[in-house]
């Protein structure tokens, strides 16, 4: 078991549309990497924008980008996660893609697709659960509006982090903000969210906000407003064993569920 585990969170612009240029773009902000990271988080959607034409922007799991994932993985010792459009079996799925150095692959498929922008009519939904298992830790993978259920995230399976990879706009930055900071909070888990900036397509404006916080809700970093960046925290699990031994706030939980 690793007790440190350093994240770098990339809070980029999104080229519409556009896998060949967003892989470009994000393979020369994980060169300006210097310093040795364990887990590198990209957006959502990192390679084309929120967008609901999946059909344009589409790959398998044999695909371009998932090559890509494997090379950097590989050649920077370094896992590297974010969210992608795959079709697979006739669906579109907004796919949470973490690929480990030694070629592991784990996948989580956002489960709360955002009605708001018809995304519950282009994509199918995941109903699976994911704990990702990574040098002694256990990850929770989750996209964008799944932020805003917290039962899906409830942590009943005694993970470390959760990560959320999102296209959450500027108008409502400030639930993102308080929902992070909450999934912290009452998981007494490592929360990390990862969002993009810049302007898409359709007009809609992201002001990142990309952020980390400790199991009791501190925070740990928070990127600027609006621009480009890359963060690197470090994580400990002697920070989480002390705090639940002291507190003990999870053994006290409602037991549920899920349909």
């Amino acid at each position: 078991m690793q007790d440190q585990l350093k994240i770098a969170l990339i809070q980029s612009e999104l080229v519409w549309e556009n896998p060949r240029k967003n892989r470009s773009n994000f393979t020369e902000k994980i060169e300006q990497i210097t310093t040795e990271v364990d887990v590198i988080i990209l957006p959502e959607m990192f390679t084309s924008g929120f967008t609901m034409t999946p059909e344009n922007v589409c790959e398998t799991m044999e695909g371009e980008t998932l090559s890509w994932m494997l090379d950097i993985a590989k050649n920077k010792n370094v896992a590297i996660g974010g969210s992608l459009v795959i079709q697979e079996n006739e669906k579109f799925y907004n796919r949470f893609v973490f690929v480990k150095p030694d070629g592991g692959i784990d996948t989580y498929d956002k489960r709360h697709r955002f009605t708001l922008a018809g995304e519950d009519k282009k994509y199918a939904a995941g109903d699976q659960r994911v704990i990702i298992e990574y040098k002694g830790w256990r990850i929770h993978p989750l996209v964008c509006y799944d932020l805003r259920f917290p039962v899906w995230a409830r942590n009943t399976d005694a993970y470390d982090m959760v990560i959320y990879v999102a296209n959450w706009p500027k108008p409502r930055i400030a639930a993102w903000d308080a929902l992070l900071k909450a999934r912290a909070i009452e998981n007494m888990s490592y929360c990390i969210g990862v969002n993009r900036v810049g302007m898409d397509n359709n007009k809609h404006e992201y002001s990142g906000h990309s952020a980390a916080y400790d199991g009791l809700g501190g925070q740990l970093s928070q990127l600027k407003n609006g621009i480009e960046a890359i963060e690197i925290v470090s994580l400990s699990k002697k920070h989480l064993h002390t705090i639940r031994e002291k507190l003990m706030f999870l053994n006290d939980r409602d037991r549920f569920s899920l349909e």
